[in-house]
């Protein structure tokens, strides 16, 4: 049968099932599909914070959606159009989120009484009008790929693992996915079980033969490279970039790493990836507990290394007095902390953005630390290289806000030019810097550089250079132990003149205003970056003006930050919490920013912030009429790019 090929622009594919059925494989897999044949994607997976949930429940339901295309794209997307559902539970979990008309492909196999009462249904949708709004095939996978395999001898119940390599396989012949990646990666994974290696390349090259000779699909889809810069590209997690961004601080500082970390969802990633680059200079330590973690990464800055350790909003709290101790020894440290719901255990595997004051004011005493936030995956590398700069450069601990959505996600990363790399100077202390009244020369840990307020760093064991440093107060220069008063107010506000000094190394802020005519402005930090940016797009495509700008440095703010506020008559602030940057806003500048928040463990979806962002610039901008259409509805809108 001929089938016809017909051209999109771009595509929302959600993969969904039990947590057990391999939905993250089989997304990371089509991923890596997409990201071979030149597609820009953005990728979202989600799945349970339980081991392994009931089977066929709601709360067991993992899912895996990638958003790919023939150009530019900033999010995951919000309504796919495309589910595949392996169980009625999937389906039921994930069909509220997708458009009216989507293609929805099911495994018919565990429709049954049982299943359908589990997942809270009271007759199968697939033989009434549940789903008439849109566009059903429903498939028995597991007894096509069980039929597919059977020639390897597999139990019925091995075999039937390998549906999600079958459905894996259709979607890559309905999209026109290259096979070759998937193929070979299969025969990698199970070289050393080759009934089950064969079962699954069979069950992904029978999808595909399915794909192709079935008349339930006339017809393939088809979406062309997207147009990129010229270089070396990959598709890349947060974490991993992340990884990476560490390996290339330590590299371009001469610093040996060292890692010490306890595991802890959603970080954990960064700990299994640095354990394997021994060969950079790489130490990793897996600590008993989170005190231990950053006990050890702190005494490595001590000893000349650059000291990091990682965890999420539990372990920060838990943290919390050695980033203290940091703070008044004055060493250089990062803090990486992956932010998820909360509080307490919270939602281990889900994304959120409220340790942000936490990171600000979340340890006794002044104690104020330098904050870095990544804006998407790939971002994740040059934030890590970032925060090395500022810790090695100020002597300071660093947090680094990466979050849960950029942690997993995934999007391609232009691998960069070694040569382009910044340089990071650790200006170690090699001999004594303070004259004695006799002329003699002797070290003082506590006299400060005049352009950054830096102490000098000096290596235990280099002659001459004998110190000591701790947590109690030190007096300034000598840095021997003072309770003196006057002595305690100057080191406070000196270790907070220190921090504020990195606002001095910061560009400008960079505003997207093309017009110049806008009277709103968008701004935001981490990963709201990509929802912001689509809403921001979809309001200019309705005709209105609107700015834009996002935020690296959350401590200290960029220098004209002020200004840039003052500039709009209302200010926007997007955030996956209650409003803690609004706070520090409002704070700092007296502007009354409109915050705009959800804490859904799930990122913003750019439909509804553009709906909020038409409200606001209809009631801020005199030449717009408020009875304009302003676009479509989030109701009515299929996808925003």
């Amino acid at each position: 049968m001929t089938k016809q090929v017909k051209q999109l622009d771009r595509v929302i594919i959600r993969f969904a099932g039990d947590s057990g059925d391999g939905m993250q494989l089989t997304g990371d897999r089509f991923t890596q599909e997409t990201a071979t044949f030149g597609n820009d994607l953005s990728t979202l997976p989600n799945f349970p914070a339980e081991i392994r949930a009931p089977a066929g429940t709601l709360p067991g339901v993992s899912s895996f959606q990638v958003h790919f295309a023939d150009h530019d794209i900033l999010t995951p997307g919000d309504s796919p159009d495309v589910l595949v559902a392996m169980n009625p539970a999937a389906l039921r979990a994930n069909l509220g989120d997708i458009r009216n008309g989507a293609t929805i492909i099911v495994d018919s196999h565990d429709f049954t009484a049982r299943n359908l009462a589990k997942a809270g249904y009271t007759e199968s949708p697939l033989e009434n009008d549940a789903l008439a709004e849109y566009d059903v095939h429903a498939f028995d996978l597991t007894d096509m790929t069980v039929e597919a395999v059977k020639e390897f001898g597999l139990s019925r119940k091995d075999a039937g693992r390998a549906k999600n390599m079958f459905a894996l396989g259709l979607l890559s012949w309905m999209y026109g996915r290259p096979v070759e990646t998937t193929i070979s990666f299969l025969e990698r994974r199970f070289a050393k079980a080759p009934d089950i290696r064969d079962a699954n390349v069979e069950a992904f090259k029978a999808g595909w033969n399915f794909g192709e000779t079935t008349e339930a699909f006339i017809v393939q889809y088809e979406i062309k490279p997207a147009p990129m810069t010229a270089g070396t590209y990959r598709n890349i997690t947060g974490n991993l970039a992340l990884a990476y961004g560490l390996i290339a601080g330590s590299t371009q500082s001469g610093l040996p790493l060292f890692l010490g970390s306890y595991p802890i969802t959603p970080a954990s990633d960064i700990l299994h990836e640095l354990s394997k680059h021994k060969r950079f200079g790489v130490t990793t330590f897996q600590a008993e507990d989170e005190i231990a973690g950053v006990g050890a990464a702190l005494g490595a800055a001590f000893g000349g290394a650059l000291g990091v350790t990682t965890t999420s909003g539990p372990g920060i709290a838990l943290k919390s007095e050695t980033i203290g101790l940091g703070v008044m020894m004055e060493l250089p440290m990062l803090v990486v902390d992956v932010q998820r719901g909360g509080p307490s255990t919270g939602l281990p595997t889900k994304t959120e953005q409220a340790d942000l004051l936490q990171a600000m004011f979340g340890r006794n005493g002044e104690a104020p630390v330098p904050i870095v936030a990544p804006r998407s995956p790939a971002d994740c590398f040059n934030a890590a290289l970032e925060a090395t700069r500022i810790a090695v450069t100020y002597r300071t601990p660093v947090m680094l806000l990466s979050d849960g959505y950029l942690a997993n996600g995934s999007e391609p990363w232009q691998i960069p030019e070694i040569a382009d790399l910044p340089k990071i100077d650790p200006a170690f202390a090699v001999e004594p810097n303070h004259e004695k009244s006799n002329g003699d020369k002797e070290f003082w840990p506590y006299l400060r550089d005049e352009q950054t307020l830096a102490r000098p760093w000096a290596v235990p064991g280099t002659k001459g250079l004998e110190h000591r440093i701790g947590g109690l107060e030190k007096s300034d220069g000598d840095g021997n132990i003072s309770y003196d008063p006057a002595n305690h107010d100057l080191m406070v506000r000196t270790r907070a003149a220190k921090v504020a000094r990195v606002a001095d190394s910061l560009p400008p802020l960079e505003v997207d205003d093309p017009s110049g005519e806008a009277t709103v402005l968008v701004l935001g930090w981490g990963s709201t970056y990509g929802p912001i940016g689509a809403a921001v797009r979809q309001v200019r495509d309705a005709g209105m003006h609107v700015a834009q700008a996002h935020l690296r440095h959350l401590n200290p703010f960029p220098n004209d930050l002020g200004d840039v506020l003052k500039r709009y008559d209302a200010v926007l602030v997007p955030e996956m919490n209650l409003g803690q940057l609004s706070m520090l806003l409002r704070a700092r500048f007296l502007v009354d920013v409109v915050g705009y928040n959800h804490v859904r463990g799930l990122p913003l979806r750019a439909a509804e912030l553009a709906d909020a962002i038409t409200d606001l610039v209809t009631h801020t901008d005199p030449d717009v009429d408020p009875g304009v259409d302003a676009g479509p509805t989030t109701a009515e809108q299929e996808a925003v790019r």
